[in-house]
């Protein structure tokens, strides 16, 4: 039987800065350790970075409230950023005077920033990182040497096989 993590969340609605901005900073976070996470926004030079510092800290004290509340032990040294989203939100319509009494339109989009943490399982990482033996190592550079060499001997085989030529027939001469 699976043990269910809670998942505490934060949002911060109507922000007036493009989705793909936002997430540019979110990208930076999402995965990491709430500390970390926390001194990453704080140092990002992104104008959404202090917005996204602030829900953060907002994430972690609804997670101190809430496992409070329902009296589970929560180690904060422990939570993770596990989503971290930029949704689309309204966009505000707006008109910019152009030449010769024309009009130009443009929209000034709005997003929805949404920030869940939850605890880390106790022996789990979030980095995992494979290590090869030095002998499986030294075969997969005889593959990959195999590898290289085999192309190189189809290419050879695929050679274009001169065309036969057709006998040109002579014309008659004329009288």
């Amino acid at each position: 039987m699976a043990v269910e993590t809670k998942e505490y969340r934060a949002e911060a609605r109507f922000q007036r800065v493009s989705p793909q901005k936002a997430r540019l900073v979110l990208d930076l976070i999402k995965g990491r350790g709430v500390q970390e996470a926390l001194e990453t926004a704080r140092f990002t030079k992104k104008r959404i970075a202090p917005v996204i510092h602030k829900l953060l800290t907002s994430a972690v004290d609804n997670a101190k409230y809430v496992s409070g509340e329902h009296g589970v032990d929560l180690d904060v040294d422990n939570l993770y950023v596990k989503q971290a989203l930029a949704n689309e939100g309204p966009r505000m319509k707006r008109i910019r005077p152009a030449p010769m009494g024309r009009a130009y339109r443009y929209q000034r989009r709005l997003t929805h920033i949404v920030l869940s943490v939850a605890e880390r399982d106790g022996g789990q990482t979030h980095l995992v990182t494979k290590v090869e033996e030095p002998e499986t190592a030294a075969k997969s550079a005889k593959k990959t040497a195999a590898n290289k060499a085999a192309p190189k001997a189809a290419k050879k085989t695929a050679a274009k096989k001169p065309v036969a030529k057709k006998p040109v027939a002579k014309k008659k001469a004329g009288k």
